[in-house]
């Protein structure tokens, strides 16, 4: 698995193979079963996360009980809040493992440590903040304009591999649809491809 993180690691950072070895004895990789809450809402953040085989699923409850999916990381997906490097800040979300997951764990009180030891890790960590925020910026923006049938033609081009591997449910929610709703447009979608 450590191998999955070099890969991509050597797309943001030109450590060398020293560095990629002495990186790895530093991280913590760890399984998690499916089902596992990784961190409830309402409980300060410890640790941040790194996808390398599995999906963790984001959401909140609102206060009415209703159940709202915010997000769904897969492979290659850095689990984090902006605001947990606040350490007095609860976390707004819960984040549980829909599969048998496989993350790199990371704990925020020694992140800066980690940082000064090899400067190329906040290079890459700022990396992919940076592109994962303009991809949010873009998604967000293309979700508000869209219509429900558009959003989900959305999900098929970008992540297709979700349909498969979330309950139906939860991928509405994370639409913003009905899981009734859903299941029409997905025979409408299929209906226009035939």
């Amino acid at each position: 698995m450590k191998e999955l993180l070099v890969k991509y690691m050597t797309k943001y950072t030109a450590l060398t193979e020293e560095e990629q070895r002495a990186v790895l004895e530093d991280i913590h990789v760890e399984e998690y079963k499916k089902g596992t809450v990784l961190l409830r809402q309402g409980d300060v953040p410890t640790n941040c996360y790194f996808v390398l085989q599995g999906c963790v699923r984001q959401y909140l409850i609102h206060e009415s009980g209703k159940e709202v999916t915010i997000n769904f990381y897969t492979e290659e997906q850095a689990i984090t809040s902006i605001n947990a490097h606040r350490q007095d800040k609860s976390s707004e979300y819960t984040f549980t493992c829909l599969e048998d997951t496989v993350l790199v764990v990371g704990e925020l009180a020694v992140e800066k440590d980690m940082f000064r030891k090899y400067g190329q890790l906040e290079s890459l960590t700022r990396q992919m903040v940076e592109e994962k925020f303009g991809q949010v910026q873009d998604e967000y923006a293309a979700f508000i304009a869209s219509t429900p049938k558009e959003r989900f033609k959305a999900l098929l081009r970008n992540r297709p591999g979700l349909i498969d591997r979330v309950p139906q449910h939860q991928l509405a929610s994370y639409l913003g649809i009905t899981p009734e709703s859903l299941s029409r447009i997905k025979k409408r979608v299929h209906q226009d491809k035939e």
